[in-house]
């Protein structure tokens, strides 16, 4: 984050105390996990150390926040099914990937609710938006079918159909064949080159 003159501005420290309570070094006061909600809400930029072990604990502050909106009611924003699918993403061979998708892809989002804003600022005003919204609509849908066909590259639009399930007991040891051990190596590749791609994305942005 950069300041009006130019310059790169230093995240605000945060300490937080053995019995809970968060400590804003900035303004010298106390504060709760509302108020940094707040802060996040404004763009403005904080670290948060343990107190006691100097630890960077940012991550399991802002989960903490994330908990306890979701634990208000009304509007959730996490679905269950996402929650699932993160969850079950933790130990797997994609773990390493999700991160750098998953933040991409809520900046691609963030970008196009501030279009959204703008679209429905122009309604007040007498311009339907609605012709806009699509538009946005069928960029995320693209952007979703390119991330499913890089997740599952034998993924094919349009077939819903589930694979017949085959009961008959494969054989102990049986070989690999040559159309097995080129599909792998092909989604091989194509993790290296998704991973290269969103590795290349974070450091642009």
């Amino acid at each position: 984050m950069e300041d009006q003159a130019g310059t790169e501005k230093k995240p605000i420290t945060i300490k937080k105390y053995a019995n809970r309570r968060l400590y804003n070094t900035s303004t010298s006061s106390y504060v709760t996990l509302d108020h940094l909600s707040q802060m996040v809400k404004e763009g403005t930029d904080f670290v948060v150390y343990d107190a006691k072990s100097g630890d960077d604990i940012t991550r399991q502050v802002l989960t903490h926040i994330i908990v306890e909106e979701e634990g208000k009611g009304g509007q959730n924003l996490l679905p269950i099914g996402f929650l699932r699918h993160l969850i079950s993403f933790y130990g797997d061979s994609l773990q390493t990937v999700i991160p750098n998708y998953l933040e991409h892809t809520m900046q691609s989002f963030a970008q196009n609710q501030d279009q959204m804003r703008e679209y429905m600022g122009e309604a007040v005003g007498g311009l339907p938006p609605f012709g806009r919204f699509d538009h946005a609509g069928k960029k995320n849908m693209v952007m979703f079918e390119n991330a499913m066909k890089m997740f599952a590259p034998f993924y094919q639009a349009g077939n819903t159909k589930p694979p017949k399930p085959n009961n008959d007991p494969a054989p102990p040891n049986q070989p690999t064949t040559d159309s097995e051990t080129e599909k792998l190596e092909m989604l091989r590749a194509q993790l290296e080159a998704m991973q290269k791609q969103l590795d290349g994305l974070s450091r642009d942005e």
